[in-house]
Formats: C-alpha cells, sequence, structure tokens
C-alpha cells in the first residue's frame, strides 16, 4: 500500500492543544458523570498490574465514583482482570476482554517466544489443552500451574510453561483478587470459562483505531502500536484515512483523529489530578512529551520502585506516595502558592473518594530537583 506523506498544509498542534485533548478524551479535564462500566470501555481499559491503580484512576476521572461500585462490577462478572495490551494486566469490560485479547494474542504469540529455549520438547497445542483444563477445573495460582505442567515436561523451565500458559490462553484473574479493601492471591481460569459465554471473533483493527483515537487522539500510527502492542498498523490508518481528519504536531509528525473528537483551546484550565502508577495516559503514544515534559522524562520511577504521577497544569509535575497516615506529594519543581493549594485540595478529595473518613495527612515532601 502506498503510504501517504503528511501534507504540509495540515493543521499544526502544538504540545498544549496535544495535551489538553487527550485529557479532554482521557476525562482528566473535568470529571464525568459516566457510570464506572461506560468509563472502563470509553478508555479501553484501565491499567491494572496492581489492585488500586483502576480504582484511583476512576477517582480522578468520575463525578461520584465509589470503589465498592468498581467492585461490583468485578464481582458481578462485568468486568474482568486480564492480559492485553502491551503484555500487562488490564481491567476490561466482559465483552473487550472477550474481543481485545484475540486482537493483541500476535503480540502475546511474540513474547511466548522470548521463552522458546525453556520450551524446547513442549507441544503447544498440548500445552494449552491442559492448561484449559486445569483452570476450568478450578481456578489456578502461577505456582500451581508451573507445579502441573512441570509434571507433564519434566525438563522444561517450569517459569516458561506457566507463561505459555498465560500467552496461549486468555486468563483471567478470579476474585476476589481486584477487590477494594480485599487481599488475595491471583487465581487463574479462562475468560470463556468465568464469564460462562464462548469466545469471540478478535475485535476488527478499523475499530480498535477508531476507539484509541476516541480515548488517546489526535495520534500517530506510533502511538497507537505502542498503545496496543501491535505492529504493521499502518495499512488500517490508510484504509480509515477518508474517515479521519489529519493534522501534525511540531515536529512534523502526521496525526490521525475522528472529525469530531473534541480539541479544546490549549489555554483551557487543567485541574491537577492525582494518577495511579502505570496509568495509560502516561503509556499509549510513542512520543509522550504531550503529558510528560522532557525535563521529567523517566522520574516516576527509580530502579524497581515505581511512583504516582502528579499532573499540574495537565502536565507531568511530581510524584505521591501514601505512607502510613500521610499522603506524600513530592514536586519535581516549585509550585505556586496557588497550585499547592489546589493540589492539596485535589489529594484531600481523593482521599475522601477513596478511604472515606480515614484521617491523612497531607505533606509536601522534599522537591525533587
Amino acid at each position: 500500500m502506498t503510504r501517504t506523506k503528511p501534507a504540509a498544509t495540515a493543521p499544526v498542534l502544538g504540545t498544549r492543544a496535544l495535551n489538553r485533548a487527550t485529557l479532554e478524551r482521557q476525562l482528566l479535564l473535568r470529571r464525568s458523570p459516566m457510570p464506572p462500566a461506560a468509563a472502563v470501555e470509553h478508555l479501553v481499559g484501565l491499567q491494572g498490574q496492581e489492585v488500586k491503580p483502576p480504582y484511583h484512576a476512576l477517582a480522578a476521572r468520575l463525578d461520584g465514583f465509589t470503589p465498592e461500585a468498581l467492585s461490583g462490577l468485578l464481582e458481578r462478572r462485568e468486568t474482568v482482570r486480564i492480559v492485553t495490551l502491551r503484555s500487562t494486566i488490564h481491567l476490561h469490560t466482559a465483552d473487550d476482554a472477550l474481543t481485545l485479547r484475540p486482537l493483541v494474542q500476535p503480540a502475546r504469540t511474540r513474547e511466548l517466544n522470548l521463552f522458546r529455549h525453556g520450551l524446547v520438547g513442549v507441544d503447544p497445542e498440548r500445552l494449552a489443552a491442559l492448561a484449559r483444563e486445569l483452570v476450568e477445573t478450578e481456578p489456578r495460582t502461577m505456582r500451581h500451574l508451573r507445579e502441573a505442567l512441570s509434571a507433564e515436561w519434566p525438563e522444561a523451565d517450569p517459569q516458561a510453561l506457566a507463561v505459555a500458559a498465560r500467552c496461549t490462553l486468555p486468563l483471567v484473574q478470579v476474585t476476589p483478587r481486584g477487590l477494594w479493601g480485599r487481599g488475595a492471591q491471583v487465581a487463574l481460569t479462562t475468560a470463556e470459562h468465568w464469564l460462562g459465554r464462548a469466545a469471540e471473533p478478535a475485535a476488527a483493527p478499523d475499530s480498535a483505531v477508531l476507539r484509541y483515537l476516541a480515548a488517546f487522539g489526535p495520534a500517530s500510527v506510533k502511538d497507537m502500536q505502542t498503545w496496543c502492542g501491535l505492529t504493521r498498523m499502518r495499512p488500517v490508518f490508510e484504509r480509515l484515512r477518508p474517515r479521519l481528519v489529519t493534522f501534525r504536531d511540531e515536529r512534523g509528525t502526521e496525526l490521525f483523529d475522528l472529525p469530531e473528537a473534541p480539541r479544546p483551546d490549549p489555554d483551557t484550565p487543567a485541574p491537577p489530578r492525582f494518577l495511579p502508577e502505570f496509568d495509560n495516559l502516561l503509556l499509549s503514544h510513542a512520543d509522550r512529551t504531550r503529558v510528560v515534559p522532557p525535563a521529567n522524562k523517566g522520574r516516576t520511577w527509580q530502579a524497581n520502585t515505581f511512583y504516582c504521577p502528579l499532573l499540574v497544569d495537565g502536565f507531568l509535575a511530581g510524584v505521591w506516595r501514601l505512607i502510613g497516615d500521610a499522603l506524600v506529594i513530592e514536586p519535581f519543581g516549585k509550585l505556586t502558592a496557588a497550585q499547592g493549594g489546589e493540589v492539596a485540595e485535589e489529594g484531600a478529595r481523593m482521599l475522601r473518594v477513596l478511604y472515606g473518613e480515614s484521617s491523612y495527612d497531607i505533606r509536601f515532601g522534599t522537591v525533587i530537583a
């Protein structure tokens, strides 16, 4: 397929324009009255490597949100936790879990190739059938999977066997894992078994692109590929080009968007927001400067420790942590008195929404230079 070059006359969207457009679609310019299930669907899932991030993500985005509402969706099996985008655990609606996982299966297959040396002599079809039988008989932990599969292939690497099961089958984490305030180890079964529904065809790539743009646009082809972990998506964008509008960023990169999608004025106020670690806002573009100033790149983690990002004026401006009975806020630079007051107010709101009447101090830690 012939690749169309971005027109030199295509409108240019500056960093703030991209920032405000993305924040609007991410429900971060103003809190939305959407029900939690509708928000999870609109955002095409929430990053959920740990239990709390989806709750913090919706607390920042929704008006009237309560953690019990999201726990209820999980208990009723209207949402599930499953490995999908970028080979990480996401919380999806049941419908999306059944269609997005097949869409990104090529990426899971590529991941499996990394463990091929530990799977010499293992029949992939036999492994998938045995693993399915095991987890559908009763939910299994990864340790149980390793032990059971190792009994069948004692010469193989146990960890590789368990990873192969996760890459091959659409395994979901069963409740009570994922419920607010309920500790539980990870136990797995198949999405079909947990949801009581047969496997469905993969979501159409065209539909996935349109949904991505609705939640993260305007965006480039590489941005979309970063979000989903797939490659060779250029032909899909070219097929959709007549239905889309195009822009350029300040570097000349072509950006695609939905014609009627919101693109607010770059000077639209953006209130402070406390986001969870790994929030998709910060992970779903190849070029993250629309949210992460170059000077702050890589500053939400140190070694193996990942911190929760703080947005001020729409951009990454610090990190925050709950330490004991304190919310500790660590800016990357000096905040004005007005900004500090707004950040503290937003922090107090987040604590009320998620932790009720629990008593937390709000402290500004040492400014991270």
